[in-house]
């Protein structure tokens, strides 16, 4: 019988790269708390009907790739294929609105689409995402935009691209719909199979579309920015000042749209050069209508979603982790010794130092190469000898200076030793 295997579409993420997953969710906790956002953690499977009625069923998202199964108790459920619907159900049901004032939100976690698996996009994927709801100002559009701007500037990226549109509210939506069907309908059999589908089902998606023919077709393709009011236009150059104001740069673009129904004003991408065809690290909008459509009172809210997966790729792109930082290896060899090295291991990183505990019972050699290939700053080592005299050899690996010293006297000169491993790093 062969081995099991990952499902397709999904993967392992191992020790040496999920460092760099800790580096981004680090960068963005501590961005998102001086920006007075509180995490948020739903469940990753939802009634069905919710991302029906939020994400819209018209969409490629509901249509073709939730994944969507019937329960033991006969219901609908669907393993969430997006953050944003299931912390709407949760601001509704636990009544957060009540509290008054702005719900500033965060969340990390898994998310899952059928989708065709490639570099950076998997059948469960991983989003870290904000929700700012009960503001309709364009200044909670920009905030969400410059704190995922910090998140990215913080972890060194670069070669980004802000792309920046409005889709106006539902009334202009509606107009630029019709225009739009007007303009691309005479073109249809040009179009390809996808885009046709969508002529009558979801035509802004077109849009979006990246096959080269219909590119060609909507080059003269009618503009939604021609078909705002005056006050949806109004708001989209308000936010536009208020970026430029904050230094952000970014470049009008006409076809976003995004991929869900909820989307109403601002929406916008940071794409970045070095990812290729999927250039997308993370994008979202305003939702002003979302709340209301899923039974709660009328809440104007806006936030991102950003790929962790696409962002470790850059990040992988960009440089090299240092290895993990071990303070001490530890090796022991007999009965008494291996015993004592538990108890020693323990009390070191009671007092703050990382501590790995060569746990094989192999001969010395083969445990002093181990210590080698740790990266330890140095090797503490406990023998039959040591073991009947309380004592340790402390072998700092970068200089091969080696001496004894008493097991207590170890445990207690906790300063001292911070100071020694610091300068046993710059020598490495």
């Amino acid at each position: 019988m062969g081995s099991i295997q990952a499902t397709r579409g999904t993967r392992d993420i191992l020790p040496e790269e999920i460092r760099y997953w800790q580096q981004i969710e680090a960068a963005a906790r501590e961005i998102l708390g001086r920006a007075a956002y509180q995490e948020i953690r739903t469940p990753i499977f939802e009634q069905t009907n919710l991302f029906e009625r939020g994400i819209g069923e018209a969409t490629d998202v509901v249509g073709k790739e939730m994944y969507t199964f019937q329960d033991r108790g006969d219901r609908s459920i669907t393993l969430r294929p997006e953050g944003t619907a299931g912390v709407v159900r949760s601001f509704i049901e636990h009544s957060l609105n009540a509290q008054g004032g702005v719900q500033r939100l965060w969340y990390c976690g898994s998310m899952f689409r059928y989708e065709r698996p490639q570099a950076g996009r998997q059948r469960q994927f991983h989003q870290i995402g904000v929700e700012v709801l009960g503001s309709p100002s364009p200044r909670a559009d920009v905030e969400v935009i410059a704190i995922f701007a910090d998140i990215l500037q913080a972890l060194g990226l670069k070669n980004l691209v802000l792309n920046l549109n409005s889709i106006g509210n539902a009334s202009d939506r509606l107009q630029y719909r019709e225009a739009l069907v007007a303009y691309l309908t005479p073109y249809k059999s040009d179009l390809d199979a996808d885009s046709q589908d969508r002529l009558t089902r979801n035509p802004l998606r077109i849009l979006d579309s990246k096959d080269e023919r219909t590119q060609a077709i909507l080059l003269k393709a009618p503009s939604v920015l021609d078909h705002l009011n005056p006050d949806s236009s109004h708001r989209f150059e308000q936010v536009q000042t208020l970026l430029t104001d904050l230094e952000i740069p970014f470049l009008i673009n006409t076809r976003l749209v995004r991929g869900l129904d909820y989307y109403t004003h601002t929406v916008f991408e940071i794409q970045s050069a070095d990812l290729g065809a999927q250039a997308t690290v993370g994008g979202g909008g305003r939702y002003d209508g979302l709340v209301t459509e899923l039974g709660g009172a009328d809440t104007p809210a806006v936030g991102w979603a950003i790929g962790m997966e696409r962002l470790v790729i850059l990040l992988q792109q960009l440089h090299s982790l240092p290895a993990a930082n071990v303070d001490f290896y530890l090796v022991s060899k007999g009965t008494q010794a291996e015993g004592q090295a538990v108890v020693l291991a323990q009390k070191l990183r009671h007092g703050g130092f990382t501590v790995e505990l060569d746990l094989s019972g192999s001969a010395f050699g083969k445990q002093f190469k181990r210590a080698d290939r740790s990266g330890a700053a140095a090797c503490l080592i406990l023998g039959d000898d040591e073991a009947a005299n309380q004592t340790v050899q402390l072998k700092w690996l970068a200089t091969g200076n080696q001496a004894a010293i008493a097991q207590t006297q170890l445990v207690a000169q906790t300063e001292e030793l911070r100071q020694q491993i610091h300068a046993a790093r710059i020598l490495h």
